[in-house]
């Protein structure tokens, strides 16, 4: 049947960035106390099929409608994919801002978008992502093969599970117009991945979700208190993240000559966090709004005849404290952590119900289009709640378990010197 056939994701790509250019991004403002900002850029680019012919290459970019009119970008057989970058930690070189806690287990790689702080001289985020991704792989987003689409909603990086905020984050999206462009110049310790769309939107292969094991010391407690280290693992365990697996990179070419010389391939690279975070934000825009009472205007993809999306069949997320999520766009709320202690996550369940109000209004909001709800920061707010609940959460726990511990030894005291 052609259900098995696996559909392109070109045309639904062109619909998410046409509303990414018309639909304002929420912006968040630095308070005085924390004026950092940064900025990333997400590159997107249509690999042609190899029977495909190119027109002359244009004096001037072409406009957004006009590249996906392109034969070569209509082609059943072109296939879009994203640029995510794998950073040698151990290196100690890079923007240690975006580094999201200690992770355990060492046959993993992580992947994030190019990007950094935004300096003085800075002229905003825009110039920052793009200053950002020509110093770290040497790609030049202001040369005609690159159009900015727009701007994703801003995004605050917390540490201590919510309560400091260390700086507010600028996604940019970016498309590559041309078949051809300049070959990357990626630094010695960053691997360029590019990722088919497809295979973290199709039905064929699903999405291959996984988990990442974070040390919830890291969070939680000082780098200089290895002793409280130590007892805060003991009592709260380790936080597991969801993550999407994605395929090996198959363009030898965005490896630097250094990299492919002394670095082995990646056993798994895994999307996570903030990452995982922006990566859904921008497939939410692939939803289709449900039709309006008596259009007609929209029929969704697979005949049924209740409002659907493309991708609500494919893009399951990961239960989050019980609560299945139905469609792809609270994307904040699929990065949140379960612990390794079930008690620590049925407390969190206890005191989470204005967390799971609050996904559910993000939720409703993204099936209705969220067109009329911009000036609320769903993802700020999420965060804030969820975090709430944690912190209300670990104090149980602990106390709990200091009481365990003192009634323990209070009895083990009894036992061996009161018999006595």
């Amino acid at each position: 049947m052609s259900q098995d056939k696996p559909r392109s994701v070109v045309p639904l790509l062109s619909q998410a960035l046409q509303r990414i250019r018309s639909t304002p991004p929420r912006i968040i403002a630095s308070p005085p106390t924390q004026p950092r900002r940064a900025a990333v850029a997400l590159i997107i680019r249509v690999v042609p099929s190899p029977h495909s012919s190119f027109p002359s290459t244009p004096a001037t970019p072409p406009t957004l409608t006009e590249f996906f009119k392109y034969d070569w970008v209509k082609d059943p057989h072109a296939q879009a994919e994203i640029l995510f970058l794998h950073r040698d930690s151990s290196s100690g070189n890079g923007d240690n801002t975006f580094n999201q806690g200690k992770v355990r287990g060492g046959k993993e790689c992580h992947v994030a978008f190019p990007g950094g702080r935004m300096e003085a001289d800075d002229e905003g985020g825009l110039y920052t992502a793009m200053r950002q991704t020509w110093e770290e792989i040497g790609v030049d987003l202001a040369e005609k093969d690159y159009i900015c689409v727009g701007q994703l909603d801003d995004r605050e990086i917390t540490t201590s599970l919510g309560k400091r905020l260390l700086m507010i984050l600028s996604p940019l999206v970016f498309l590559q117009v041309y078949p051809q462009s300049p070959t990357p110049d990626p630094i010695p310790t960053t691997q360029l991945c590019w990722t088919p769309l497809a295979s973290l939107v199709s039905a064929h292969p699903k999405p291959k979700w996984s988990t990442v094991t974070v040390d919830a010391a890291s969070r939680l407690t000082s780098k200089h208190s290895a002793l409280l280290r130590v007892v805060v693992r003991l009592l709260v365990g380790s936080m597991e993240f969801p993550a999407i697996v994605l395929p090996p990179s198959r363009d030898a070419s965005t490896f630097s000559e250094k990299a492919k010389a002394g670095t082995r391939p990646p056993h798994q690279l895994k999307l996570w966090g903030l990452s995982l975070g922006m990566t859904l934000d921008l497939m939410s825009y692939m939803m289709l709004p449900p039709p309006t009472p008596g259009s007609g205007s929209r029929t969704p993809i697979g005949g049924d005849s209740a409002p659907t999306t493309p991708l609500s069949e494919v893009m399951q997320l990961p239960s989050v404290q019980d609560f299945r999520m139905e469609y792809v766009a609270p994307s904040l709320a699929s990065v949140f952590p379960r612990f390794s202690y079930p008690d620590v996550n049925f407390w969190i369940w206890v005191f989470g119900k204005r967390y799971r109000e609050v996904v559910r209004g993000w939720e409703s909001s993204v099936r209705s289009g969220g067109t009329n709800d911009r000036r609320i920061n769903w993802s700020g707010t999420a965060l804030s709640t969820f975090y709430a609940a944690i912190r209300k959460a670990l104090v149980v726990v602990i106390v709990a378990r200091a009481l365990g511990i003192i009634f323990g030894l209070g009895f083990a005291t009894w036992w061996i010197f009161g018999r006595a």
